[in-house]
């Protein structure tokens, strides 16, 4: 098994994580008091896949108004649902992204609330948003980033008066931590045989849905493409069968991340599918881990943490079987563009 300091990391996620828990209330308390009318969830790349999840997550619990948007796009569309009335949560792991620096700059002089979670401190995005929770380290910051948003968008909702759970809910994001750890270890073989099995194939098809879109999106993307240069497809299982699906030949790769929200139907229909045609398939579900303590009721929203760690354990092996530092770059922030 390769490093992974379990101490670290819940220190970084467990401690620190739930430590921003009466901050977030208050500035969540704060601003349902003074009123608003829409939530906008703005990044660009890996931040606004993260996104993808929470307004998933409103969408199918709450009334509340929701835009994910990407940045670079959000300011040049016009977009007649952002007001001065707008709440806009941004996440930057540096702090400098330059498209989510630029939104953030956008809304906050049109009078929309900023409100920003940043892992590195004294960067330019701290300073613009109305508040900013800095976590101090960019070492597991995606983990406590999406525990951060827990606790944003289910207050937003609580306040609502559509998640009375919410006690029982943040008691259950304390859970979370150990419950990552517990799927890291049990995953991490898998996690190696498939960088071993993989560290030559040129192409994959990753197959999400749901509350696990943003994180199918991301890994294809910015882990696949952009940290590992292979070439990949992200591919959400309700529009699978409407192109992609003639693609696919007996050794395609296909990783098919299933979580367990209400569109998992729509995953089983891809995997009935695929199975019957490439030898090549991977299925990671969230069903097949414990997350003990975890109620059944909150399993679904949990999953895309516990999806996004064990994804995060191949990563690391990709890197050492083929020899390619997740950090190498031959474009991104090397030149202008």
């Amino acid at each position: 098994m390769l490093k992974f300091d379990e101490e670290l990391f819940l220190n970084l996620v467990e401690k620190e994580g739930l430590a921003f828990r009466g901050q977030i209330e208050e500035i969540v308390d704060g601003i349902t008091k003074r009123g608003y009318s829409n939530i906008f969830l703005i990044g660009a790349g890996g931040t606004i896949a993260m996104m993808y999840p929470y307004e998933y997550i409103l969408k199918s619990n709450s009334t509340i108004d929701v835009h994910a948007e990407i940045a670079a796009e959000f300011m040049v569309m016009n977009h007649k649902h952002f007001s001065k009335d707008s709440v806009c949560i941004f996440t930057s792991v540096s702090g400098t992204t330059q498209e989510t620096v630029a939104a953030a700059e956008y809304c906050k002089e049109k009078g929309a609330t900023t409100i920003a979670l940043v892992a590195e401190p004294n960067t330019p995005l701290t300073q613009i948003a109305d508040y900013c929770i800095t976590t101090g380290s960019e070492t597991h910051s995606f983990d406590t980033f999406f525990m951060l948003l827990y606790m944003v968008v289910f207050r937003f909702m609580h306040n609502n008066n559509e998640f009375p759970q919410y006690e029982q809910f943040t008691k259950e994001v304390s859970l979370l931590p150990r419950a990552i750890l517990d799927a890291v270890k049990s995953f991490d073989k898998k996690a190696e045989e498939f960088a071993i099995t993989h560290k030559d194939t040129d192409y994959h098809m990753m197959v999400g849905s749901g509350n696990l879109w943003g994180n199918t999106y991301s890994y294809a993307m910015c882990i696949l493409e952009e940290m590992q240069w292979i070439q990949a497809k992200s591919i959400h299982a309700a529009e699978f069968f409407h192109g992609t699906l003639e693609l696919v030949v007996e050794d395609t790769s296909v990783i098919l991340l299933k979580g367990e929200d209400e569109t998992r139907p729509l995953m089983d229909r891809v995997e009935r599918f695929v199975e019957k045609i490439s030898k090549n398939i991977t299925v990671i579900d969230t069903k097949s881990f414990e997350m003990e303590g975890i109620s059944e009721e909150f399993r679904k929203h949990f999953s895309v943490s516990i999806n996004w760690s064990v994804l995060s354990r191949i990563s690391v092996y990709l890197e050492r079987e083929r020899n390619h530092p997740l950090t190498l770059r031959r474009y991104y922030r090397q030149m202008e563009y």
